[in-house]
């Protein structure tokens, strides 16, 4: 009897040896892909250059109908801001957008609308020059989103939206094998915890 309790504390050491390797395991398993953070980078700027579009425009909106000059500014300003929301909710990736606008999956479709929106907001120029301080805004803001969106056109012709889309499934079949397999573990760990103390 003495036997079989120190035979059941040497295989309860050797569990436990053992853990910090398969919690390494864990580790290496959950490290994020490295072309996936770059995605991630990349969809942060385009989401604060279309930002940056929406303040511009908002502002430019508000002084439009503010003078009653040019009204039809206005409301093409009101437009592009609209359009601009939209960019960002398509960098999200949120599953409930993508399933209605099909086309906002595919990197060439996605940038061409932030090309779309890049142009709006540079349109209608101040010519008078009545309006410097957003001149500069302006620019800095449509230009950066059209090199989004060429940059993400590109990237649609030479699939690399079919990549990441690839690799982020894999990698979302790797995190839940690893939960899978750490529930199992865990289950292990309180199965084996009750036999203990029914043999007690």
């Amino acid at each position: 009897m003495v036997r079989n309790g120190g035979d059941e504390e040497e295989s309860s050491q050797t569990q436990r040896a053992s853990m910090p390797s398969s919690s390494s395991r864990y580790n290496r398993a959950r490290t994020s892909d490295p072309f996936l953070l770059v995605c991630k980078c990349f969809s942060f700027l385009a989401s604060f250059a279309a930002i940056l579009c929406i303040f511009i425009n908002v502002l430019s909106a508000f002084r439009s109908f503010k003078n009653g000059s040019d009204i039809f500014d206005g409301i093409f300003r009101c437009y592009a801001v609209a359009i601009a929301l939209f960019v960002v909710v398509a960098e999200t990736e949120w599953g409930f957008v993508l399933n209605f606008w099909r086309i906002l999956e595919y990197w060439a479709g996605r940038g061409m609308l932030q090309i779309f929106v890049a142009v709006m907001t540079r349109a209608f120029p101040d010519v008078n020059g009545v309006r410097k301080d957003l001149v500069l805004l302006q620019d800095i803001s449509s230009y950066l989103l059209l090199a989004c969106g060429v940059t993400y056109v590109i990237s649609g012709v030479l699939c690399i939206g079919f990549l990441k889309r690839n690799r982020q499934s894999k990698e979302i079949t790797r995190n839940q094998a690893v939960k899978d397999l750490e529930e199992l573990n865990r289950r292990k760990e309180e199965l084996e915890a009750l036999l203990v103390m029914e043999r007690a």
